[in-house]
């Protein structure tokens, strides 16, 4: 079921080739982001802000690349769950998480200092910069790949069945 503010046929940019300098940049600025953070905690954040923005594309990618980098399936189930499920996760990667859901919901009432000051105590300063560089860029390719339809499994990674 489709309804009037969502559609699924309408033919849309492609936006790596309409805009190629911007999408140039935003992969540069995504690699930037990475530097120093463990790959493992990039996709945990990635996939968690996909989730709250809705965006099933970067659901799909993220998720896949979890799973090829040896992430496990039972937290890649509790990742949407991650306070109830605490145990499945390290305290860093708690902190990381909320603050994820903080800056990716930023419009429900800000960065709250206590979130902000629980991922300054797991992460040094460049790290934590870096963190926030992550988020502000998933948060982005969310935002192109859901505004120009991008249908989950149709990049290189495939649509599982």
């Amino acid at each position: 079921m489709t309804n009037e503010n969502t559609t699924t046929d309408s033919i849309r940019i492609d936006f790596a080739k309409t805009a190629p300098k911007a999408f140039k940049a935003l992969i540069a600025f995504d690699a930037a982001a990475r530097e120093g953070l463990d790959p493992a905690l990039v996709e945990l954040v990635q996939i968690r802000s996909s989730q709250l923005n809705g965006c099933a594309y970067c659901l799909h990618m993220h998720t896949s690349d979890a799973r090829r980098a040896g992430e496990s399936e039972e937290r890649l189930h509790m990742i949407s769950v991650w306070r109830e499920a605490r145990n499945f996760f390290t305290e860093q990667e708690q902190a990381a998480l909320e603050l994820a859901e903080a800056v990716t919901l930023v419009s429900d009432g800000g960065l709250p200092d206590a979130v902000y000051r629980r991922a300054a105590a797991h992460f040094a300063d460049g790290e934590l910069a870096h963190l926030l560089a992550l988020i502000f860029t998933i948060n982005t390719w969310n935002r192109v790949a859901l505004s120009t339809a991008k249908v989950p499994g149709t990049d290189q990674r495939g649509a599982h069945r």
